[in-house]
C-alpha cells in the first residue's frame, strides 16, 4: 500500500529516533533532538526522505544527521558494507586498506570511525601519521599492494561537506560493478550495534612506513629530467588544503627553490576563509595568487584544490594574469611529452582524455603517432584505459576539469606530479626566451585555436522531470545545424550509436550514458548530459578556428562557441 504524506512524515520521526539511538556521534544527536523537539517536518524529510547515493566516486554531501547526510553513522555503515564486499576476496585482510583524510570538519573522526570498522572486520588498516593529499592514497594502494582504500575527502566541495573515496587494489576507483555490489553490501547492514569495532590500538591497524611518502615525492621528482633549467619564480596556494607541504616539497626538491606560498591559504583550514568556495575554477579563488604573483613579479602561478588531486596554473600574457584551463592545461602538456618522449619507456605513448573535453588532444596524438583514448566523464574511466593499454603506456590524461594525471605513477588525479610538470614545462621554455603564452600560440598555428566553453542549467519545478524532456525532445525533433553549419555527426551515447548526415552509422565503443553529442562540418561540437546528483542540464561546446593571428583565432572560435552554445541551449530548454 503506498504511503500518505502523514504516513511518511512518522516513518521519518520514527527513523529519527531510531538513527538517535545509535547515532555514536554528539552533534548530530544534538540536531536530531533539535528537529524533533521543534517537529520540523521539513527538516526530518530532508534527512530521512532519502540516502546519500553510493556509486563509483563513493559517496559525498553536506554534513549532518541521518542517511542523506555526511555523517560517522553513515560512514560506520558504508564502511560495514565495503568491509564486508573485501573478505569477500581471498587475502584481502593481510593486504589491507589505506585510509587517509583531508583536513575538513569532521575528516578525523570519519577516518577513526572508517579504521575501527575495518579492523573489526578482520582486515589490516594501513593509516598515516597526518592529513595527506588524495594522490598519496591512490599512490599508497599500489605501493602497499593493499586491497582497498579510502580517502576522507569531498575534494573541492564547499566548507559544509564532506566525503568518502573508494579506490580498487589497483589504485584507481572503482568502477561498475564493484560500486554496486558495494551498495548492495551497505544496504544489508543492520543495526549499527552489530558492526564490531576494534580498539584503537588494534594489531591490525598499521601505520604506514614514512617511506610511502618518500617513494612517492621521489617518483614525482624523477618524472622531469634533473638536469633542465630551473630558473623560475613561482607563486603557489594549496587553497587551504593538504597538499601545501608536498607540493612545495616537490617543487624545492626538483630545484625550484624561488617558490613563494600565499600565506594567508598555506595551512589547513576547514572553513576555508578566504574564499567564498575553494575550487581555483571558481571566481575570486585565485585573487591572493594573482596579486602575490604580481608583488614578487612571478612567472608562474600553481594552485592545487584542497585535496591535492587538481591543478590551476596563471600565466602572465602581454602583462596580464591569465588562468588556463583544463583543456589548456591538458593539451600543453600532453603537447610537450609527446614532443620530448619522456615517461614511455621503449612503449608507444598514448593520451586521453574524456568525450565532454576538447578535440585538440585527439589532433596532438594523431601528429605524433600516439595512441589517443576517449573516455566517458570520470576519472576512473581514463585509468581503467591506462590499464587496458597493451605495449603501450599512457603518459597524460586529463579532464576538462583541471584533472590531470602525468605518466602511470598514480592512477586517479594527481595535481601535485602535474604542477611540476608544468614547472618544468614554464622554466624550459623560459631559458629559451620564450614563454608558456608562446607555446600555447605555436599549438594554435600548429592545429588550429579549440575554445571550449561549458554551462549549467537547474531544471527543476518539483514534480516534473524536466530534464529528462529535454533530452527527449532533442531526441525527437533533433537539431540539423550548428549556426548554419550542418550538423554531419550525431552521437546517442546512451543508445550506443553514431549516426552521419550520409545514413551511415556505427556503434560507440563506450559504456551506455545519457549525452548527445552533434558535430557540426566545420569540427564545431556540442554536447549536453544530466547531471549525476542534481537536476541539472551540463551543456558543452567547442569551435575551432585557423588564422594568422593566435589572439584573432582564439576570439573568432570563442565567439562561436559562444553563439552555438547559446541558441543550443535557447532551443533546448523549456520554453525555448
Amino acid at each position: 500500500m503506498a504511503s500518505t504524506p502523514h504516513d511518511g512524515v512518522m516513518d521519518h520521526r520514527e527513523q529519527a529516533r531510531a538513527w538517535l539511538a545509535e547515532d555514536p556521534d554528539p552533534d548530530t544527536r544534538e540536531e536530531l533532538q533539535r528537529l524533533l523537539d521543534l517537529d520540523d517536518l521539513p527538516g526530518l524529510e530532508d534527512r530521512f526522505g532519502d540516502r546519500l547515493e553510493f556509486g563509483t566516486a563513493g559517496m559525498r554531501g553536506a554534513i549532518g544527521a541521518g542517511p542523506n547526510r555526511m555523517n560517522r553513522a553513515m560512514v560506520r555503515r558504508v564502511t560495514a558494507g565495503l568491509a564486508d564486499r573485501l573478505n569477500a576476496a581471498a587475502g584481502a585482510g593481510a593486504r589491507g586498506v589505506v585510509v587517509g583524510r583531508d583536513a575538513r570538519h569532521k575528516s578525523d573522526a570519519f577516518e577513526a570511525d572508517t579504521v575501527r570498522v575495518l579492523a573489526g572486520a578482520g582486515l589490516g588498516v594501513w593509516t598515516f601519521a597526518d592529513v595527506v593529499p588524495t594522490p598519496v592514497v591512490a599512490f599508497a594502494v599500489r605501493y602497499l599492494e593493499a586491497a582497498a582504500g579510502v580517502m576522507i575527502t569531498a575534494s573541492h566541495n564547499p566548507p559544509t561537506d564532506n566525503g568518502y573515496k573508494v579506490y580498487g587494489p589497483a589504485g584507481r576507483q572503482i568502477v561498475s560493478p564493484l560500486d554496486t555490489e558495494i551498495s548492495q553490501a551497505i544496504d544489508a547492514v543492520g543495526s549499527l550495534g552489530s558492526v564490531p569495532l576494534a580498539p584503537a590500538d588494534d594489531e591490525l591497524i598499521w601505520r604506514a612506513p614514512t617511506d610511502v611518502v618518500d617513494h612517492y615525492a621521489a617518483a614525482v621528482v624523477g618524472l622531469i629530467d634533473p638536469d633542465g633549467p630551473r630558473d623560475l619564480r613561482i607563486v603557489y596556494t594549496p587553497m587551504h588544503g593538504v597538499a601545501g607541504d608536498l607540493c612545495s616539497r616537490v617543487l624545492r626538491d626538483a630545484g625550484f627553490t624561488d617558490l613563494h606560498v600565499v600565506p594567508e591559504q598555506a595551512e589547513p583550514d576547514p572553513a576555508f576563509p578566504t574564499v567564498d568556495f575553494p575550487n581555483p575554477e571558481e571566481p575570486g579563488a585565485m585573487d591572493l595568487a594573482i596579486a602575490m604573483a604580481t608583488e614578487v613579479d612571478a612567472d608562474l602561478i600553481l594552485a592545487n584544490d584542497p585535496d591535492g588531486d587538481r591543478i590551476a596554473v596563471g600565466i602572465r600574457r602581454d602583462g596580464e594574469w591569465e588562468l588556463l584551463n583544463g583543456d589548456e592545461i591538458g593539451t600543453l602538456l600532453a603537447e610537450d611529452l609527446l614532443s620530448n618522449g619522456r615517461m614511455t619507456g621503449g612503449l608507444r605513448p598514448a593520451v586521453g582524455t574524456t568525450v565532454v573535453s576538447s578535440s585538440l588532444l585527439a589532433r596532438i596524438a594523431a601528429a605524433h603517432d600516439a595512441i589517443y583514448r576517449e573516455t566517458l566523464t570520470g576519472f576512473k574511466w581514463l585509468s581503467l584505459a591506462a590499464e587496458e593499454l597493451e605495449d603501450a603506456r599512457m603518459v597524460l590524461a586529463y579532464e576538462q576539469a583541471l584533472g590531470v594525471t602525468v605518466g602511470d605513477l598514480v592512477r586517479d588525479k594527481d595535481g601535485i606530479s602535474a604542477a611540476l610538470c608544468v614547472a618544468d614545462l614554464a622554466a624550459r621554455t623560459r631559458a629559451q626566451g620564450r614563454t608558456v603564452g608562446d607555446v600555447l600560440d605555436d599549438m594554435v598555428g600548429a592545429y588550429g585555436a579549440h575554445m571550449t566553453l561549458g554551462r549549467s542549467v537547474l531544471l527543476d519545478d518539483g514534480e516534473d522531470d524536466l530534464v529528462q524532456q529535454a533530452l527527449d525532445g532533442l531526441r525527437q525533433q533533433p537539431p540539423t545545424d550548428l549556426e548554419g553549419e550542418e550538423i554531419v555527426e550525431v552521437w546517442d551515447h546512451d543508445a550506443g550509436i553514431v549516426t552521419r548526415s550520409d545514413g551511415s552509422f556505427d556503434e560507440i565503443d563506450l559504456p551506455a550514458t545519457p549525452l548527445l553529442r552533434y558535430v557540426g562540418a566545420d569540427g564545431t561540437r556540442v554536447m549536453v548530459r544530466p547531471s549525476g546528483t542534481e537536476p541539472k542540464l551540463k551543456f558543452y561546446a567547442e569551435a575551432v578556428e585557423r588564422h594568422d593571428d593566435p589572439a584573432e583565432a582564439r576570439r573568432i572560435a570563442e565567439g562561436r562557441a559562444d553563439r552555438v552554445l547559446s541558441a543550443f541551449m535557447e532551443r533546448t530548454l523549456p520554453g525555448g
